[in-house]
């Protein structure tokens, strides 16, 4: 299966920012554990992070046309107000599960709140960085 794995602001930062949120793995760390998962169930997956929101549109967008059969998609604070980001999604008609690492329920009210996750397959929340591998095989099934 061809995978991308789209994360969005600040996802960079993992092991830098709020550690006690997000935990102590950094960005590179967690890029290794989904490689290697796709090595290991023979997936293709490219792994693409931005601060930018455009950036992630076209992201998106390129994925419509390089094939892309699935996206896992950490949109990060954006998932609480970008439309835009949510009119992306649903035009690329690709299987999309949204990811967090906290349980965004547990946190500010105004993370309890997603304009992304009605057009996504589905949502993973407070997993941590496994939430990533589990979204990946929910993308399968």
């Amino acid at each position: 299966m061809k995978i991308l794995v789209l994360n969005g602001p600040n996802i960079n930062f993992l092991g830098i920012r709020e550690k006690g949120i997000y935990g102590a793995d950094s960005y590179d760390c967690l890029c290794g554990m989904i490689r290697e998962k796709a090595e290991a169930d023979g997936d293709q997956v490219d792994i693409f992070q931005s601060n930018s929101e455009g950036a992630l549109i076209d992201r998106l967008q390129q994925a419509y046309y390089d094939k892309t059969e699935g996206i896992v998609f950490n949109p990060g604070a954006y998932t609480h107000y970008s439309y835009a980001l949510r009119d992306a999604i649903a035009s690329v008609q690709i299987p999309v599960i949204e990811v967090h690492i906290s349980n965004v329920h547990k946190r500010e009210e105004f993370r309890h709140t997603s304009v992304t996750a009605p057009v996504c397959r589905g949502q993973i929340v407070g997993l941590g960085l496994q939430g990533y591998l589990l979204a990946m095989d929910a993308l399968k099934k």
